[in-house]
């Protein structure tokens, strides 16, 4: 009686995609079309973006969202728009 091959672990979540799993993978914005649409956008052409400020904040919150990573001052303004209820 021959036993079966014990199956692969789960791979960790920071392991690099093998060429099979890049090949099947889907843009998020087609799985997840809720979230696609809340997501950030490009400003049009001629349309203000944001506008460049010099503040005086605790070390604790900078050290909290720069904590997150990349792109931790937008997670930042993201947070500030919730708090005002600005879309």
């Amino acid at each position: 009686m021959r036993h079966k091959p014990a199956k692969k672990p789960h791979r960790a979540d920071d392991a690099p995609l093998t060429r099979k799993e890049l090949a099947t993978a889907r843009p998020l914005r087609t799985i997840f079309t809720d979230l696609a649409r809340v997501g950030r956008r490009r400003a049009k052409k001629g349309e203000p973006t944001k506008v460049p400020v010099s503040l005086r904040l605790s070390p604790d919150v900078i050290a909290h969202f720069k904590a997150t990573g990349a792109g931790w001052q937008t997670r930042l303004d993201d947070a500030l728009r919730l708090l005002i209820g600005s879309p």
